[in-house]
């Protein structure tokens, strides 16, 4: 495979999601009773009481949440053909603002060929944005559509899933695989269980940004590894 040619058509993404509202108690009638239906099927081994467990789990789920942050990365090579990455995150409180933004950045910068990356991607942030997009409005790009394709023609790769090797059963994280690969931590300042609360408890949007984009960095050198190449070398790294 000529991997720069490949590269130029490969996207990395994380999206950070949040609990649709701060407080169960703000949810209308019709969404307390809904979510306390989809509740009762999930484990609560801590015994969460009714509002804790919807500020712990609810953002997980697109029916009852939202996504703040987008991130994004791609790699490029410079003048002297050292691989480089720039990442961004398209951040905000409006999510069908962030969420035009991504449709239209990747129709715009990319071909409908556009090969996503994402950690868990298959089971989350692809079909997460994609069920956002609609309950906003928003025209799910082609890029992002699998509706009516065979398997080979979807180009989402997923680094959970190629980390499996074909066992169905296997759950790794990327924080396992960067420590496997001796990648720096994107944990430093905050993880992914703490996003809901730095969100709607400290309002500290930045802080959830910056962490999306660490995310994607991790993701991008843990893809590397998988092609037993060397990783980005810091001073290569874009964040913008």
């Amino acid at each position: 495979m000529d991997f720069q040619k490949f590269a130029k058509n490969l996207l990395f993404i994380d999206i950070e999601t949040v609990s649709a509202e701060s407080n169960f108690n703000l949810l209308s009638d019709r969404m307390r009773t809904l979510w306390q239906h989809k509740a009762s099927f999930l484990m609560n081994p801590s015994q969460l009481n009714e509002e804790e467990f919807y500020f712990d789990r609810a953002g997980i789920y697109a029916e009852f949440g939202k996504i703040v942050s987008i991130g994004l990365g791609f790699f490029h090579w410079n003048d002297e053909q050292e691989i480089c990455l720039k990442v961004k995150s398209i951040s905000g409180d409006d999510e069908t603002q962030i969420l035009n933004e991504f449709k239209n950045l990747i129709e715009k910068k990319y071909k409908p060929t556009l090969a996503f990356c994402a950690h868990n991607g298959k089971e989350f942030d692809y079909p997460y944005l994609c069920r956002r997009m609609l309950v906003n409005g928003v025209e799910i790009p082609k890029a992002l559509q699998i509706s009516g394709k065979k398997p080979w023609e979807i180009a989402h790769f997923d680094t959970l899933e190629m980390w499996k090797f074909g066992d169905k059963k296997h759950y790794i994280s990327l924080e396992l695989l960067a420590c496997l690969f001796n990648i720096p931590s994107s944990k430093s300042e905050l993880s992914g269980d703490k996003v809901n609360f730095t969100y709607h408890k400290e309002n500290d949007l930045p802080k959830i940004a910056s962490y999306c984009r660490e995310d994607i960095i991790v993701l991008a050198q843990v893809f590397l590894k998988y092609q037993n190449m060397d990783l980005v070398k810091e001073e290569n790294i874009e964040r913008i």
